[in-house]
């Protein structure tokens, strides 16, 4: 799979300041590093297509993607607060509809990954599911320790 590597001043100066203010729609994700077992902070932008909420990655298979797929347990911060997430990949078929969502929300900024990496394989995609305080997944109706991806 594609990866489009970020220019140093975007991943140190840019990330940085979009995460402390939420432009452009933005919120930050946490994930678990795969192995320092840390938390990942990046800004990202979610989509929301027919009531569900979805990740995408615009530069490909970046390094939170690898994490999210060895530990699908995410949270999103906003200004208001955290919510935490399980993410699932959305199938490459299920994807060109929430690739043309996202690139509508996100506006120009993406549309240079867009051109370098058209096909929707190169752009992951994941479902969110939010689990709520009791730790049941809202949207599957699950209790955590039921859960398969844990």
């Amino acid at each position: 799979m594609a990866y489009l590597h970020q220019p140093w001043f975007n991943r140190e100066i840019v990330n940085r300041f979009t995460m402390a203010t939420g432009a452009v729609h933005s919120q930050t994700l946490t994930v678990m590093k795969r192995s320092s077992k840390q938390p990942q902070k990046i800004p990202v932008t979610p989509v929301e297509v027919d009531g569900v909420k979805y990740l995408v990655s615009t530069r490909g298979e970046a390094e939170w993607v690898k994490n999210v797929r060895v530990d699908p347990n995410v949270a999103l911060t906003t200004k208001s607060g955290t919510t935490k997430y399980v993410a699932s990949e959305t199938p490459v078929a299920n994807r060109p509809p929430i690739l043309d969502a996202y690139k509508i929300k996100a506006g120009k900024v993406v549309e240079g990954y867009f051109r370098k990496l058209p096909d929707p394989a190169d752009h992951p995609v994941f479902t969110l599911t939010a689990v709520d305080p009791t730790g049941v997944y809202t949207s599957l109706g699950l209790c955590a320790n039921e859960n398969p991806s844990l």
